[in-house]
């Protein structure tokens, strides 16, 4: 997604890179950088990249920054101290690697229905199938190759189970995974006519490419682009620093958000993104994720006498389903919820559209003709509010209280399986496969930061209920003393 801010544009990265180290560059002399500053962190291994990219680019990349090793992986470091405000990094268009560069006979026969990332993963095909003849020969051969990628879309079924209580990373890596087959389907055709430069393809090649790009490439007003040396800038969720576009300079930039001493990794915000998307799209996970989500599905039973009338309402009046920060679809059955931090009434974290949804759910009596009352005064208030159903309270503190006691309900049902999965998760294994023990530690990271979530939703409706009685019980015992 590409954000205007007058003649810049913030370029979100489709999606990062996977916590791996990366394979050997050539070794030159580093003469830069203070030695004493850096020589715990310092990658030898890629002294010759930065000269590399600045002699293809013409211009200075960076006199701010070195390329060091971290816990994360390949990092970037300050190798001066840097200041909020300065800039520390800056790559011109034409040493990015873009998905408008695609060959135009290739291009021609894709047609428009084929992607910003498929053309870019084509292009990388074009790059690794070359080798050392290719002029990104120093770049490319930095790149992860597929065995050290950990997005879910790579993860064996056994490991995927291991994440089966998230529903939404289990449901949408099956959905992507299936897709990328899809267009590797569509775009193998136009592929074959080409063998000198893409020969034998597979759909392994092009999902490990395609993958590539997803985790390391940033979106422009062309399409998507890889822009070396800032791949390895590590996430920080908190961090206010992205890449920005300059279309009159061409040139991509980062601007530091904070003072920062020599040595001290420099990072910047991939966006705000949930474990569900940097396990899906980057391949890593956050031992705390303050932007993590969970969703929470609730069906209409199908023995409820009035049914076919909720679901009518609902799917009427619901607001319509849309993409949230992290690029997934909701549906009117199904809601995204995020950390509930207040301690009020107000519950904000815990959307509208669920409790309107319980609220509506829980319409319920012996009297049918008593509920079908009460969900059209429901319609009635909408229509004569915003159009929003169930926005307000209940007037009937009683079914106020007993819509919320269900979404209580279901939520600590949830915890319950979530505290199940997180247990047997942590009990000893006599696996010793480095993949299995990485992935098992990002489904402990997801799960565990997903639980947070619902214990904090359940903490504000098990304050909320009473609140509401206590509020009920004062408004009889004034209404009594009142008469």
């Amino acid at each position: 997604m590409v954000l205007r801010i007058g003649k810049f544009s913030t370029q979100q990265p489709w999606r990062w890179r996977c916590l791996c180290q990366l394979p050997v560059i050539s070794r030159n002399n580093f003469s830069s950088i203070t030695k004493s500053k850096v020589t715990n962190n310092l990658d030898r291994e890629c002294e010759d990249f930065l000269p590399w990219l600045e002699k293809k680019a013409g211009a200075e990349v960076s006199s701010k920054l070195y390329i060091g090793k971290s816990s994360f992986g390949r990092s970037l470091f300050s190798s001066k101290r840097i200041h909020a405000g300065d800039c520390i990094l800056r790559v011109p268009y034409s040493a990015q690697l873009a998905s408008h560069s695609l060959l135009p006979e290739i291009s021609a026969l894709l047609g428009d229905n084929v992607g910003s990332v498929s053309k870019l993963a084509i292009v990388l095909l074009i790059e690794q199938q070359a080798g050392q003849v290719s002029e990104w020969a120093p770049y490319v051969s930095c790149l992860p190759c597929l065995g050290e990628m950990h997005s879910t879309i790579f993860w064996s079924q056994s490991d995927l189970d291991m994440i089966s209580q998230s529903s939404v990373v289990h449901k949408e890596t099956i959905k992507q995974k299936a897709q990328i087959e899809k267009e590797f389907l569509s775009i193998k055709p136009v592929l074959e006519h080409f063998p000198r430069i893409l020969k034998n393809i597979t759909l392994q090649d092009f999902m490990h490419a395609y993958s590539l790009v997803k985790s390391r490439a940033w979106g422009n007003m062309e399409g998507v682009s890889l822009i070396p040396f800032a791949d390895f800038l590590n996430h920080d969720g908190s961090s206010e620093s992205v890449v920005l576009n300059d279309e009159d300079k061409q040139v991509s930039e980062v601007i530091a958000d904070r003072n920062y001493a020599p040595g001290e990794e420099v990072r910047l915000r991939y966006g705000k993104f949930s474990n569900t998307t940097l396990l899906l799209d980057f391949g890593f996970s956050l031992s705390y994720n303050m932007h993590e989500r969970v969703e929470i599905q609730i069906n209409l039973p199908d023995n409820d006498a009035l049914r076919k009338m909720k679901v009518e309402i609902l799917q009427r009046h619901h607001i319509p389903a849309c993409k949230d920060d992290n690029g997934f679809n909701s549906s009117w059955d199904s809601f995204l919820i995020k950390e509930v931090k207040s301690t009020d009434k107000k519950g904000k974290g815990l959307p509208q559209s669920l409790r309107a949804f319980a609220r509506i759910l829980c319409c319920t009596s012996r009297q049918v003709i008593l509920e079908n009352l009460d969900l059209n005064d429901l319609v009635l208030e909408a229509a004569q509010a915003d159009g929003r159903l169930a926005r307000l309270p209940l007037k009937n503190s009683s079914r106020e209280i007993e819509a919320h006691e269900f979404l209580l309900s279901r939520i600590n049902q949830l915890i319950e399986k979530y505290n199940a999965s997180i247990k047997s998760l942590r009990r000893p294994t006599s696996l010793s496969c480095k993949n299995y023990a990485l992935r098992r530690k990002m489904a402990i990271d997801l799960l565990t930061g997903e639980l947070r979530v619902l214990k904090s939703a359940s903490t504000w409706l098990k304050n909320y209920c009473p609140s509401l009685l206590q509020q009920a019980l004062h408004s009889t015992i004034y209404s009594d003393f009142s008469e």
